[in-house]
């Protein structure tokens, strides 16, 4: 229960309010005494939810990202279900070899006589898990090494910034394919470990950079006071306002993978048994497709992989539009400029 007295000191209506003591109970879990944050915490989830809300809202609102979104469903629908969409066995040898596009024969047949249709189909599914594979693997590492880089600072930040500088300038690509050729007919698992291994340092910077700027923000502050541990904060603190640079460093890495496995597999540095898109353009490059009269079989596979690149590209440039309000486009109205669409602040939660 309260009770109010009036001090004979002060003026009308003002009040001295003596409160009860509270009653024994459990302190929080991790035996500290109990704060107002703690009583609060319930409703802190409040504005992480809303944070979650506005960015799927921008994301449904950016052409880019419907566009992206679109062509990457129609990927991953065709690498779900190659069965149900591809007519025939993509290694059957029972056709006539060399067809042209027909009824049966959608892009033609091979030099052996392979559905061409069917081989695109699927070869959709290892193209497509080598680049949500290397661009998870890449993004794990870019996050664990440049957010720990930037918030623990000292011999932690240096070591770790000077190792992200040496893999960042070492030319990527040269070094994949010394590797690749290092390992005989290297299938699916070695190209994402070199791949993702390899694709994380220009991730890591970014993210390392936006962590300095929040590091000495008010919540942050007001977390180390509260006494929560280094990993509780990076965890629960900073990575929540950092969620469209981490989808769009996974969508960079994934963009990253889809051309550099497709051009490791064309030179013939993967696995020539495995049905994907850059097996076939191997196969069509060693049978002279464009020279014998089959285009579709050296185009199409091209075209997906650009296709596919493109999604991630889309998406990409969306979530950097959306994570930056300096890139967005700038909206007209009668023939005058108007300012850019209002971005909620994920820290504050305040309209920029």
């Amino acid at each position: 229960t309260h009770s109010c007295a009036r001090s004979p000191h002060e003026g009308p209506g003002v009040t001295i309010r003596e409160a009860a003591a509270p009653a024994a109970g459990p302190g929080p879990r991790d035996g500290r005494p109990a704060t107002d944050s703690d009583a609060a915490s319930p409703g802190a989830e409040r504005p992480r939810r809303d944070r979650r809300g506005k960015l799927l809202r921008a994301v449904a609102r950016n052409r880019k990202a419907t566009a992206g979104a679109i062509l990457l469903l129609g990927f991953i629908l065709l690498s779900a279900v190659p069965q149900w969409i591809a007519p025939y066995n993509p290694a059957s040898i029972q056709f006539p070899p060399g067809l042209g596009s027909t009824g049966r024969h959608w892009l033609g047949t091979t030099t052996l006589g392979q559905d061409v249709w069917s081989q695109l189909v699927w070869g959709t599914r290892q193209t497509l898990i080598i680049a949500l594979a290397v661009g998870g693997l890449s993004t794990v590492v870019s996050v664990i090494v440049g957010v720990s880089s930037a918030y623990l600072g000292g011999i932690a930040d240096g070591v770790l910034s000077l190792f992200t500088d040496v893999i960042l300038v070492i030319p990527t690509f040269p070094l994949i394919i010394l590797i690749a050729a290092y390992v005989k007919n290297s299938g699916m698992l070695t190209i994402v470990v070199v791949l993702g291994a390899l694709g994380w340092s220009y991730g890591a910077r970014q993210l390392r950079s936006q962590v300095l700027s929040l590091r000495n923000r008010d919540f942050l502050e007001a977390a180390r006071v509260r006494g929560e541990r280094r990993l509780y904060i990076i965890v629960f603190e900073i990575l929540p306002t950092m969620t469209s640079l981490i989808m769009a460093t996974f969508l960079g890495g994934a963009l990253y993978a889809v051309l550099t496995a497709a051009g490791l597999q064309f030179v013939g540095l993967g696995d020539p048994n495995a049905q994907s898109w850059g097996t076939m353009l191997y196969w069509a490059q060693n049978a002279d497709a464009l020279q014998i009269g089959m285009p579709l079989w050296a185009i199409m596979p091209g075209v997906c992989v650009a296709l596919l690149g493109a999604a991630f590209a889309l998406l990409n440039y969306a979530f950097d539009e959306i994570s930056n309000p300096a890139l967005r486009p700038v909206r007209r109205m009668g023939g005058r400029s108007l300012a850019p669409a209002t971005l909620i602040d994920p820290v504050q939660g305040s309209a920029t």
